[in-house]
This record gives structure tokens, C-alpha cells and sequence, in this order.
């Protein structure tokens, strides 16, 4: 029995809840789909063990294939999240794994770079364009989307 990905999709093209999520591996493929359905552009970004921040925005940056003005700090992180121009679509999805060095090793970057990307999920909101962020890891203040938990 095919299971239906349009509650999931039509959540996914709704900006006003697009935001920052944990995302249970095993959800990982419905959210794919329902993304690729919803014609969004989808990136995957492994930061493997990264737990310095410059670190992190390199791998944001190879994963993400940023423009190569790209400068690997917060402000240019934002400016490029904030411009999808190189890669137009009526949304964004990205996925993000192995956060949890950089969460447990340097917590106060981890909550930096999740300021910077809500304030970028705030922007593109106020074009009503759905950008979302999702984690595989269970941190404090993310939530699982009710159709994928």
C-alpha cells in the first residue's frame, strides 16, 4: 500500500511553518519525496565530525555548492542563503547530518549558526518562500514534524 506524501507536501509549500526540525532517519525519504514533488530544491550536508565552526561553514559551503564569493563565515553563510539566485526554486530543503559534534563541542557556534538560519528562513518567509532545515540529531529546542515523528 503506497502511503500518500501530499499532507507532507502540502505542509513542505506552506512558508509560515517552514522553520528548523529534527528529522528521524526514518523520514528521511518521505520528506524527499514530498520535496521533489513540491518541485523544491533539496540539499544534503554532512558535517561528519566537525566541531569548529570554520569547519562547518566549509563543508555548508562544498555541500551546499555555494558561489564562489563565499567568504566561510556567518554573514556570507547568510547573504548566500538569503540569495538562492544560482539555484532557483519555489522552496528549499536542507537536510543535515552528523551535527552532533559541533552541538556537544561548541554549543554556542551550533546555536550561532541556528540563529543565522532562522533569520534566513525569517527572510525567505517574508517572500513567502518555504525554506526548511532539518537535523538528524535530537537537540534542545528542535521538533519533529508531526507527520514524519
Amino acid at each position: 500500500m503506497a502511503i500518500s506524501l501530499l499532507p507532507l507536501q502540502r505542509l513542505l509549500e506552506n512558508p509560515r511553518y517552514a522553520g528548523i526540525y529534527h528529522l528521524p532517519l526514518s523520514g528521511q525519504a518521505a520528506l524527499k519525496a514530498a520535496a521533489a514533488a513540491a518541485g523544491f530544491a533539496v540539499f544534503e550536508v554532512g558535517l561528519g565530525d566537525a566541531d569548529r565552526i570554520d569547519e562547518v561553514l566549509a563543508k555548508l559551503g562544498h555541500d551546499l555548492d555555494l558561489p564562489r564569493w563565499y567568504g566561510q563565515n556567518y554573514d556570507a553563510l547568510k547573504d548566500c542563503l538569503s540569495d538562492f539566485s544560482w539555484h532557483e526554486a519555489p522552496g528549499y530543503v536542507v537536510i543535515v547530518s552528523r551535527a552532533e559534534t559541533l552541538a556537544a563541542e561548541n554549543p554556542a557556534a551550533f546555536r550561532t549558526l541556528n540563529e543565522v538560519i532562522a533569520a534566513v528562513i525569517d527572510e525567505w518567509r517574508s517572500r513567502d518562500v518555504p525554506m526548511w532545515v532539518f537535523y538528524d540529531l535530537r537537540a534542545d529546542g528542535l521538533a519533529s514534524l508531526p507527520t514524519l515523528a
